[in-house]
């Protein structure tokens, strides 16, 4: 899982632009960072052999091998960087094609999952270690350099849509081995991974020999059930929740319509990890589409996937907290507060690029001069292994007025008539607070991070709401941070 994870290193290109090359060189360096590392699950034993990125940064891969004398392989997939719900717009799975090995019956993929197979399969590497080469070549190049004695074992491994690409890359792998001076062996290990194909991909799967055939799944993670029985997690999650709201279940039943009556299958043996619910996102359990939409991504991420399997986690991405001032013009000074900043790290103002800044010895504070720009944009920040997410709180406003941002209210729960503390930015007296879409009638202001508002009267006072700060014509983005469940009158 480790190896899959290093994956994702450095998905995105940074938010003021980068070129195809400058990402790679940057994705190399930091996969390399991680390999070395004696302190993850791969112990510093493995080497990176070749990266390739395809056009547009659609899809990545990457071989390593390892260094311990086990004369082992990995070759792993990242597909689409994306969340859950892009992935399901980016796959077309409403048609199938032949998948480009003899099989009988001839096997058949989505074409969307094809074209994903298509582009790491023929991705050249335009940097070192292994310039120049396609996947099959320096796969190929690495087995015939490699010891004679173990037999080299060749892994196939990915995350999400990066495991799907790892289910079509074992067979193909295997097929063109076959005229290989060395025969090296094949295993098979996914994590989260949609479908790839139909029955007859599943059966020229199984047909084939593997030193391991699993599908690491966690039991309420949405996406491995897409495209074979993506409707039954409408009915998800357990106590403690969260359930899915009618917005959601219309989402998902939307996604499941999608195979247009293909059916969809799942290859190799499934192992699945958290039956008991028992890892989840404490703080997501409330019946609202943005706690719905949370605990997915929890379940599906990364690092969920490291604990379950018990591995340690991969070294922090850079992390944003809050821009001070939010608000000014080009040529100011901000502290840019967070986690994670090393070094190497270089600050954006979204599509904007900081040339003068100073990162603390600390790492969890930049200062910097905010550069020409325009608007309320998101402060972001990207180092070798990644780019820190946008977060309401880190956003810049130029010309002010400053953006308004609910960050938390106290207490997240009571009836009417309680009195709650929304605590954010941008606040100013006059401001209206809204519970849903009522205003309350009591508003207390406090200061720009601080307002006291008494919860009103609604039709429905059995259910979790948003609390939104409304200034002139700004309102603050929902997000779970804001909720307020009411418990009765």
């Amino acid at each position: 899982m480790t190896l899959a994870a290093l994956a994702s290193t450095g998905a995105t290109p940074r938010p003021s632009g980068e070129t195809l090359e400058h990402q790679t060189a940057r994705i190399i360096t930091g996969i390399n960072a991680q390999l070395s590392d004696p302190g993850l699950a791969t112990q510093g034993a493995w080497q990176l052999v070749w990266l390739a990125l395809s056009d547009a940064n659609a899809n990545m891969a990457y071989i390593a091998k390892s260094t311990n004398g086990s004369n082992e392989f990995a070759v792993a997939a990242r597909g689409t960087d994306a969340d859950w719900t892009d992935i399901f717009e980016d796959l077309e799975v409403g048609k199938v094609v032949p998948f480009p090995e003899s099989g009988s019956p001839k096997p058949f993929v989505s074409k969307g999952a094809k074209d994903a197979f298509d582009r790491v399969t023929t991705a050249s590497s335009i940097a070192s270690p292994s310039p120049n080469l396609t996947l099959v070549q320096a796969l190929s190049a690495a087995i015939q350099a490699a010891p004679t004695s173990p037999q080299p074992t060749v892994y196939l491994t990915g995350h999400s849509l990066g495991g799907c690409i790892a289910s079509m890359l074992a067979p193909y792998l295997q097929a063109q081995a076959k005229t290989w001076r060395k025969q090296p062996k094949f295993a098979v290990i996914t994590y989260a991974a949609p479908t790839a194909g139909v029955q007859s991909f599943v059966d020229y799967f199984n047909s084939l020999s593997w030193v391991i055939d699993e599908r690491q799944n966690n039991a309420y993670d949405l996406v491995p059930h897409a495209w074979a029985d993506l409707d039954t997690t409408a009915a998800w999650y357990p106590s403690p929740g969260p359930q899915a709201t009618d917005e959601v279940k219309l989402l998902i039943g939307t996604f499941s319509q999608r195979p247009k009556g293909n059916v969809y299958v799942q290859p190799g043996t499934l192992c699945l990890m958290n039956t008991g619910y028992t890892s989840l996102n404490k703080s997501l359990v409330n019946k609202t589409t943005q706690d719905f939409l949370g605990q997915v991504a929890f379940q599906h991420a990364n690092d969920t996937y490291l604990d379950l399997v018990g591995a340690p986690d991969l070294p922090p991405r850079p992390e944003v907290t809050n821009v001070t001032p939010s608000f000014g013009k080009a040529g100011d000074t901000v502290t840019i507060n967070g986690a994670g900043f090393s070094p190497d790290s270089v600050v954006d103002f979204d599509k904007f690029a900081c040339t003068k800044f100073t990162i603390d010895p600390s790492g969890i504070k930049i200062t910097a001069q905010v550069p020409d720009g325009s608007g309320v944009v998101h402060v972001r920040v990207t180092n070798t292994l990644g780019t820190s997410p946008a977060v309401a709180m880190g956003q810049f406003a130029y010309g002010g007025p400053p953006p308004v941002v609910v960050s938390a209210v106290s207490p997240t729960s009571g009836n009417v008539g309680t009195p709650v503390t929304v605590s954010g930015e941008g606040f100013t007296p006059g401001a209206t607070v809204y519970f849903k879409d009522k205003a309350s009638d009591s508003v207390k202001f406090v200061n720009t991070g601080q307002i006291i508002a008494t919860a009103p009267g609604l039709i429905d006072v059995h259910q979790t709401v948003d609390i939104t700060v409304k200034v002139g014509q700004a309102i603050s983005p929902k997000s779970p941070a804001d909720e307020f469940t009411y418990t009765g009158r």
